[in-house]
């Protein structure tokens, strides 16, 4: 079982995204290289990388397992204003090569919003962009995410993951990333994942799978409203999502939860804290606990 979460990058870097990513019991991690909404980075350390590959060999977390995700800010899908079009491109070039100098091989990818324009147009630009990004020199690979379907997102059906796929230059430097929550919003039928898995196999290739984002909705399929749950609290269920993490299909195909934080009030202050020790255990036990959210909650008050 290859099970994380996403984790801070903050100032102890790819450091302490191990460390944080091994006090919730997982054994991988998925994060960003800085803040989703904006391009602020800060220089890499080679002590603090160094540190970080020697700490996670001690606590067997296996660094090709592990993913980074691009921000929210790039897309590729729209060229109405060309030099944001271009920032886009050249800003995902840079966070590929963070990547590398961090040893991390897979970075996750919204393909993009084709704002103002048809699909068909965005899935166009998308495609030139990639192939401005990639070639065969290229050491990261790029995993395009599924998406819900919300607003004018590219990337919703697997046709349309298909067709970006065989629009690149260098396919090998690319794969997918399923979400579990994005395609039960775009309308697709998980629990029969035998059923799932055979209808990607025969349009794009299971060994293409190289991420899950497990995540249960708080949405009725094809809702295309892209809203994330708890583990078990939502529309997928726990059984359906046990299932698809142990598939033996993607058993090698790490598996990164990115569910709700819980909030808390206490003293008429908010304040919301990380589920994921609490779900990596449950998927673990193989045993849901229908009391999920106020155990989370008792534990953090009485930390």
């Amino acid at each position: 079982m290859i099970l994380g979460c996403h984790v801070s990058y903050g100032k102890e870097g790819l450091l302490g995204c191990a460390k944080e990513a091994i006090s919730y019991g997982a054994n991988t991690f998925m994060f960003y290289t800085g803040a989703p909404q904006n391009t602020l980075r800060k220089p890499l350390e080679e002590s603090i990388i160094q540190n970080a590959h020697k700490y996670m060999k001690e606590n067997k977390i296996d660094i090709q397992n592990v993913v980074c995700h691009a921000p929210y800010i790039v897309n590729l899908a729209n060229q109405s204003n060309y030099e944001k079009w271009l920032f886009s491109i050249e800003f995902l070039k840079q966070e590929m090569i963070r990547c590398e100098k961090l040893g991390i091989t897979k970075i996750v990818l919204h393909p993009g919003s084709a704002v103002g324009i048809s699909p068909e147009f965005g899935i166009k630009h998308i495609i030139e962009a990639l192939n401005l990004i990639v070639s065969s020199d290229t050491n990261c690979q790029i995993l395009l995410e599924t998406m819900a379907g919300k607003g004018t997102e590219c990337g919703v059906t697997l046709d349309e993951i298909k067709c970006i796929l065989d629009g690149v230059n260098c396919p090998s430097k690319f794969g997918v990333c399923l979400d579990t929550c994005h395609l039960h919003d775009a309308g697709y039928i998980l629990k029969d994942f035998d059923c799932f898995l055979k209808k990607f196999d025969d349009l794009i290739g299971i060994s293409k799978i190289q991420c899950v984002h497990l995540n249960d909705s708080k949405n009725e399929c094809a809702t295309h409203k892209d809203r994330h749950e708890n583990i078990g609290c939502g529309h997928l269920g726990f059984d359906t999502l046990l299932s698809i993490l142990n598939h033996p299909a993607i058993k090698k195909v790490p598996k990164i939860l990115e569910t709700p934080y819980v909030s808390i009030t206490d003293d008429e202050k908010k304040r919301v804290y990380p589920p994921y020790r609490f779900e990596i255990m449950m998927l673990k036990e193989k045993q849901f606990h229908k009391n999920l959210l106020q155990e989370i909650r008792d534990f953090y008050k009485n930390a």
